[in-house]
């Protein structure tokens, strides 16, 4: 596990699912897919095994204040240039305070230090905060964002690195 501290008590800390402190942000997960999708979400939060995001190719990243986790969020390799992000997540008690555009960019960052040119995602149709999150984002969305989403199914976005430095995040988490 690798942390750096932030101003105001935050510390992001890169991680492996396995970690106990990942524990918040898999039940919340698991918790939300129910809520919204009715399904067994075990089968969705076990689908990719968990070194596709560990180094050298993916990352589990962890927003910790006062040594709680906040905010979190995940990227594995999609294909040879491009990363795909998983599992964002902020925790209930802390929503509304720009924590996942916060995880967003810090993937962001660790993905392009580690030669990523481009990001690729999918989100749930009945998850409007994330499809809103993406667009604020910057992300392109690759689906007819005038359809109704549950006619479309998961909704991919993609984002381009290219303007972002490499090293931008290097030694940094």
């Amino acid at each position: 596990m690798t942390s750096v501290a932030e101003p105001g008590g935050q510390t992001w800390v890169r991680t492996a699912l396995s970690d106990p402190l990942v524990l918040p942000m898999l039940s919340e997960l698991g918790r939300e897919y129910a809520t919204r999708y009715g399904i067994d979400s075990r089968d969705e939060l076990a689908r990719y095994p968990d070194e596709e995001f560990e180094p050298p190719h993916g990352a589990l990243l962890l927003l910790l204040e006062d040594g709680e986790p906040v905010a979190g969020g995940a990227f594995r390799r999609y294909d040879s240039t491009t990363a795909e992000l998983k599992r964002i997540w902020t925790h209930s008690a802390h929503r509304r305070r720009g924590l996942a555009l916060r995880v967003v960019g810090e993937l962001e960052r660790t993905a392009a230090a580690r030669g990523y040119r481009r990001i690729h995602l999918t989100t749930g149709p009945r998850q409007p905060e994330a499809r809103g999150l993406y667009l604020t984002a910057g992300y392109t969305p690759l689906f007819d964002t005038s359809a109704d989403p549950e006619t479309i199914g998961p909704l991919p976005f993609e984002k381009d690195l290219a303007g972002r430095p490499a090293g931008s995040a290097e030694g940094k988490v």
